[in-house]
Parts: structure tokens; sequence; C-alpha cells
């Protein structure tokens, strides 16, 4: 099924492109030539809660795939263990992305990241106009990852670099594993100050026609 659009300011105001984030604007700059130089790099993106790093990652797919990025279905998916015990967890999905937080499955972390970036891997594109060879896979709270899952990632980021990328999202990388960090480009995304805050909520409350005090 189809994600329902909300109606939350939150969602109807995030930016959808580099171009048009609200701070760390050299930041998107600089992603964006990592776009056109054409040898894209997993990345491993770090930053406190509420500082953009999602709505970075989904610029950035924009600015790779174009805005079919932003047509997202929830997938359910199914895996077993060798012991033929089932595993389900939930994804968001593009044609040309999927997203998951692998901790959601606790203990079986380094099975569901295995054969996900295996089965996006081999998988063609669906949609070949966007002129991109690999597909990406984001990770969300890989430092909840357990260190086996970790040490699996490394390894499976290396065997399908040709038609796959990675981009793990995580508020710290003081427990992702050195191998790993290593196989990245670090992307550091700081909170936005006070004052960039402020400024943001003043632009929306504008656009919506709601009058809201500077002092507020």
């Amino acid at each position: 099924k189809r994600l329902s659009t909300m109606a939350l300011w939150i969602d109807k105001h995030r930016p959808v492109e580099l171009s048009q984030l609200d701070y760390h604007q050299g930041q998107a700059q600089q992603l964006s030539q990592l776009v056109e130089g054409g040898d894209f790099p997993h990345l491993l993106v770090y930053g406190p809660p509420g500082s953009g790093k999602k709505t970075r990652v989904m610029c950035l797919l924009n600015e790779l795939y174009g805005a079919g990025v932003e047509r997202l279905r929830i997938e359910h998916q199914t895996f077993y263990t060798p012991s033929k015990k089932k595993i389900d967890i939930n994804t968001i999905a593009s044609n040309y992305h999927i997203e998951v937080n692998p901790s959601d499955v606790s203990i079986y972390d380094r099975l569901v990241v295995q054969e996900l970036i295996k089965n996006v891997a081999s998988m063609e594109q669906l949609e070949t106009g966007c002129q991109r060879k690999f597909k990406v896979v984001v990770l969300s709270e890989v430092d909840k990852l357990t260190k086996d899952a970790q040490h699996a990632l490394r390894r499976t980021m290396e065997k399908y670099m040709a038609t796959c990328r990675i981009i793990l999202v995580t508020n710290s990388t003081s427990k992702v594993i050195p191998a790993i960090q290593s196989r990245c480009l670090a992307v550091r995304v700081p909170a936005p100050s006070h004052q960039e805050i402020a400024r943001i909520l003043m632009m929306v409350a504008e656009k919506e026609g709601c009058v809201l005090p500077m002092k507020l």
C-alpha cells in the first residue's frame, strides 16, 4: 500500500531537493557535487535527533534519481533463519531505493541486513531513465546493530558495490565499527541553531497565513 499524504506542516513543507534545504547549505552543495561526480560512495550520515539527516538523505536520493523516489510504498518482507524461524520486517521503498531499520528485529539483524542487501543488489532497476547502475539501501539507527551484523554489513558492502550503495544513518558513530566507517564517506549533520529554527517556523507560518510573534 502507498503512504498517504499527511497534512502535517512538517511533511507539507519538508524540502525535497538539496537546493531547498534551509540550513547547512554549504553541505548541500557538496552533496550535489558528489552526485555530479559520478563515483558515488557508501555514506555514513550522522548527527543529533532532529538535525535533518533523513531529509538530507531523501533530497540526495532525489538528486540521484529524480522525483520518483518520493513515490513511496510500505512493503512487508519475510526472511527465514537457518532453523526456519520466520522473521518479519516492514520496509519503505521506491523503485530506486529501500529503507529499513534492522534493529526492529533485534538479534536477527545480521540476517536481515545480509538478505535485504543481497535481494536489492540482485534486482534490476525498474526504471532505467535515471542513468544509475545502482540502487540504494538506507539503514536507520545503524549504531544499534549488533557487532555480528556490522561485520556482516562490511562484507556485504564490498560484495555488492557494483549494483548497490548503502547509506547508514545514525545519531552517533561511537558504536559503529571502524571497518564500516572506513568504507563510507562520513557526513556530519549538526543541529540547526535556534535562530535557524525560528526563521523556518516564521517562513512556514507566513505560507500558511498564520501570525506568529517573533518572541514566541
